[in-house]
């Protein structure tokens, strides 16, 4: 699901990273203009990539930033 996760925060603008964990889950951080945020939420939550099983989406630590903390959009491994 990763590269897909990182194509669709590519379009959205947004800067993070996301990694596929061993216990088959996405864990990542995303970064960027709040509405776009919320969309690329509503993606992972509903949608996801073409080979994705969603079950559930949880987002947490989130918060209010002054300035991208982040550069770009990776996957880790």
């Amino acid at each position: 699901m990763t590269t897909c996760c990182k194509k669709e925060g590519v379009r959205l603008g947004l800067v993070g990273w996301v990694k596929n964990t061993y216990g088959g889950t996405v864990v990542g951080q995303v970064q960027g203009p709040r509405d776009m945020v919320e969309e690329m939420k509503v993606w992972l939550s509903k949608e996801g990539s073409p080979s994705s099983r969603i079950t559930r989406a949880s987002f947490t630590n989130q918060r209010t930033i002054d300035k991208l903390e982040l550069s770009g959009f990776k996957t880790r491994f």
